[in-house]
């Protein structure tokens, strides 16, 4: 089943009394078309609109504005029974007194209507959903008796057993161990291709998204910042936000300039970018983009070497880099060359980006731009369209947490209940800067109030 999204909007209203227009835009004006049967990953970092997407696709939530379509029919106002979704929950949502078998047929003894099911048809369909996510064994056990990878699969059997059109998974491995969260995934990556459902996981893992979708969206603030195959995104970054955020270790960012047609970092010339206009720029290096050399034209201080089997990461540091430590990954046989106080580098172009300073979008110079011209080309053959974010990027969302919710706040609530005990024991005719300051704080906090 295809699903379009047109023109999506969700925007919540203000809880602040002072403001009562500062309303939040938790998804913008948000534009894709999910291809029928495949598994698309909806990626960002938390406070990003990626599940509030998932539940106005499932109809638990209106939009503000914007069309849903499962194919041809357009469910916007439909209710999210009568869309034929199956809906598998960050924290499973099983009823802990029924059993794994009543669980998975509790979706089907609630239909009605012609297409209400005998007996033995739920019990067929409710088995083969247990045999699909290979849970049979334990059909007569209570949640309760299950590991989390146990039940985070009753809750995917529970989705499937209703034989969904579209199939949502709200960050579904986020309550599971680094060992089950490898096994779940490659379960759902399994289950998705043998029903052949579309399906659409949220997830704030780009690790996740990146192993099993078909083709990620990356978000941040309710608005798309890049579209594609997962490895076309991470090659390929539209911007610095998305490069940024998809790589593990992550890419490392320096201030950087172009001159003359020489990328600069500091005072050296790192690498030709003949055709790149002179502009004050950002330097992404991805950790595998580093070649460990004498006679390298990057140079770094050693902080430490972190040595992973069969591959190294030289920790080191370096004026320019906006990260607290650049991370380089080279061959554990050229750790003897990493002895001595500096390293010096040359650097992979294909693992190099350039991002105008001002507005952070990328700037393509050399073999890059015939790449992301065939990427390009391969997508549209496929029915895709690389969507890149257009405008100005929308600001961090940890940073506008911050802003609008500073220490300033929290200190006052404190010192008005500080304050209620210093009344006790601190004589009113007795003034001093500190209960002067206090009770300044007081009187803000109950303006507050």
């Amino acid at each position: 089943m295809k699903v379009v999204l047109q023109h999506l909007t969700k925007i919540f209203p203000s809880r602040n009394k002072k403001e009562p227009n500062a309303e939040v835009v938790a998804v913008n004006d948000f534009n894709l078309e999910i291809p029928d049967g495949k598994l698309i990953g909806l990626l960002g970092p938390s406070g990003c609109g990626k599940s509030t997407t998932l539940f106005m696709i499932s109809g638990l939530q209106a939009p503000t504005s914007g069309r849903i379509f499962f194919g041809e029919d357009d469910v916007t106002s439909l209710a999210p029974e009568n869309r034929g979704i199956g809906l598998v929950f960050q924290n499973y949502a099983l009823y802990p007194h029924m059993t794994v078998q009543q669980n998975i047929l509790f979706p089907l003894q609630n239909l009605k209507g012609e297409n209400r099911l005998s007996k033995e048809e739920m019990l067929t369909r409710a088995n083969e959903a247990a045999k699909l996510v290979k849970i049979e064994e334990f059909m007569n056990r209570k949640p309760s008796e299950l590991s989390g990878g146990q039940q985070q699969r009753v809750a995917i059997a529970r989705a499937l057993v209703k034989m969904p059109r579209v199939l949502l998974l709200d960050e579904p491995l986020s309550n599971l161990d680094a060992r089950l969260r490898l096994q779940t995934r490659e379960e759902i990556r399994r289950i998705q291709r043998d029903t052949q459902i579309t399906t659409i996981f949220v997830t704030h893992d780009q690790e996740e998204a990146m192993s099993i979708s078909d083709y990620i969206v990356v978000m941040k603030l309710g608005v798309i910042m890049q579209t594609g195959k997962p490895q076309r995104v991470y090659d390929d970054p539209a911007n610095l936000f998305v490069a940024k955020f998809l790589g593990t270790p992550p890419i490392n960012v320096f201030s950087g300039k172009v001159e003359n047609g020489k990328l600069y970092i500091g005072d050296e010339a790192v690498l030709d970018v003949a055709g790149v206009e002179d502009q004050e720029v950002y330097v992404g290096i991805r950790p595998e983009g580093f070649i460990l050399e004498k006679e390298g034209k990057f140079t770094c201080s050693v902080s430490g070497i972190d040595v992973m089997g069969r591959d190294v990461s030289v920790v080191s540091t370096n004026a320019n880099s906006l990260n607290p430590v650049v991370r380089s990954i080279i061959s554990a046989d050229q750790i003897a060359n990493t002895a001595g106080e500096t390293v010096k580098f040359n650097l992979k172009p294909a693992k190099v980006y350039i991002f105008n300073k001002d507005t952070e979008d990328r700037v393509y110079f050399g073999d890059q731009i015939a790449l992301h011209e065939t990427i390009v080309a391969e997508m549209a053959a496929e029915g895709q369209v690389i969507t890149p974010h257009e405008g100005p990027l929308p600001r961090e969302a940890d940073d506008k947490v911050e802003e609008d919710k500073p220490y300033e706040t929290k200190k006052s609530v404190f010192a008005k209940v500080k304050g209620l005990f210093k009344k006790k024991s601190v004589p009113e005719a007795v003034e001093t800067p500190e209960t002067s300051s206090l009770e300044t704080d007081n009187t803000d906090s109950e303006v507050n109030e």
